[in-house]
């Protein structure tokens, strides 16, 4: 499937949630489905979405944290699924969108195209639950179960190493600034931790 397409699947659930994306393609897909002040595009730092997802879940554990990850970026930072599986907050999904390339960066070929299977590593490092899901409906079918579940869960899609930027946008680049990312971001946060949604 495409990236973009498993986006829209998920998107009515992303929406209402905390969400804490890896740089690139991903950032600027799913921006162009509909920012959200909930929505953390984590530029310049590949690698460590997960790490930021989990700071974020463990601290604020009444707000359900959603990191998108990419095959690359996890296996940058894969003692990330040990230090997940260490802590195991149950208000964290974790997703991985597996195109067997670091395509953001010039789309030199990632391991998982030679066998590596990320779900199986989640597993053996022990993250208590995961799942594949290779299709927008059992996507959206697994983000519903783990979210359901209320338990640390790794979900590894299989998507298509495609990219071509959504109208509006530049490259693998958001709009949005960071810093202006940054502030909205964490204004957010706060608002939720008042009580209060404040404007979308």
């Amino acid at each position: 499937m495409k990236r973009l397409d498993a986006l829209r699947a998920i998107y009515p659930t992303l929406e209402k949630h905390i969400v804490v994306t890896i740089m690139g393609a991903v950032a600027a897909e799913l921006q162009s489905l509909g920012h959200r002040p909930g929505f953390f595009y984590l530029q310049h730092a590949m690698g460590l979405a997960s790490s930021l997802g989990l700071g974020i879940a463990l601290v604020r554990p009444e707000l359900r944290v959603i990191v998108l990850d990419g095959d690359g970026s996890l296996l940058m930072n894969l003692g990330g699924l040990t230090t997940l599986a260490r802590y195991r907050p149950r208000n964290l999904l974790h997703i991985v969108f597996d195109n067997e390339s670091l395509l953001s960066v010039g789309g030199f070929p990632t391991a998982t195209g030679t066998g590596s299977d990320l779900a199986a590593v989640a597993a053996a490092a022990g993250v208590p639950r995961t799942a594949r899901a290779d299709t927008p409906e059992t996507l959206a079918a697994a983000v519903a179960a783990a979210i359901s579940a209320n338990e640390l869960t790794t979900i590894v899609s299989k998507v298509e190493a495609h990219y071509a930027p959504p109208r509006g946008t530049a490259g693998f680049v958001t709009d949005l600034t960071l810093l202006e990312n940054r502030f909205q971001f964490a204004r957010r946060l706060a608002a939720l931790r008042e009580g209060a949604a404040g404007p979308d």
